[in-house]
C-alpha cells in the first residue's frame, strides 16, 4: 500500500512528523505558501490564525496535486485559531480524497482543534485522526503515530 503524507510546517513540528513518516516508508509532500507570514513568531500565530478562522485558501508554490498513485492519503496540517490552517485548507480544495483512505495528523501547542476536529468529521467521516502535542518539543508524541501503521 503506498501512503503519501502531505503537510503544512510553521515552526518545524511538521517537519518533525515528516520525517519520523519517511523513516517508515512513507512518501513525503510538502506545502510552500506564495505568500509567507510574518516572521515574528507571534505575528505569524496572530495572521496564520486570522486566516484559519475565516477559511482561507492560500496561494501555494508548485503544489502537485497528483495524488492518483496513492493507496493512502495522510494530510498533516498546524492547528490555528481551533481549525485548519489555510495552506491545508487550499489542498484539501484541490485534491479528491473520496477514492483514498485518509488519515489526518494535527500538531498544536494548545488544545485539540475542536473546530477542525468537528470539520473533519463531518467532511472526511471515515478519516483516522490523531493530534500531536507539539512534537518538536515532546518527541515521545510521535509514538502516536503508529495507529497510522495497523
Amino acid at each position: 500500500m503506498k501512503k503519501l503524507f502531505i503537510y503544512y510546517s510553521y515552526t518545524g513540528n511538521g517537519n518533525v512528523v515528516a520525517t519520523f513518516l519517511k523513516e517508515n516508508g512513507v512518501e513525503i509532500r510538502q506545502v510552500i505558501r506564495k505568500k509567507k507570514l510574518p516572521k515574528s513568531f507571534f505575528w505569524g500565530i496572530m495572521a496564520g490564525g486570522f486566516l484559519a478562522g475565516t477559511k482561507h485558501k492560500d496561494k501555494l508554490e508548485g503544489f502537485d496535486e497528483n495524488i492518483e498513485e496513492y493507496d493512502e492519503i495522510i494530510i498533516g496540517s498546524p492547528i490555528w485559531n481551533a481549525r485548519v490552517s489555510s495552506p491545508i485548507n487550499t489542498v484539501l480544495s484541490k485534491l479528491d480524497l473520496k477514492e483514498k483512505e485518509l488519515s489526518f495528523v494535527f500538531y498544536a501547542g494548545s488544545g485539540e482543534g475542536k473546530k477542525a476536529l468537528k470539520r473533519i468529521n463531518k467532511e472526511y467521516p471515515n478519516a483516522k485522526i490523531i493530534f500531536l502535542k507539539e512534537p518538536k518539543k515532546n518527541p515521545e508524541e510521535l509514538k502516536k503515530l503508529k495507529e497510522l501503521f495497523k
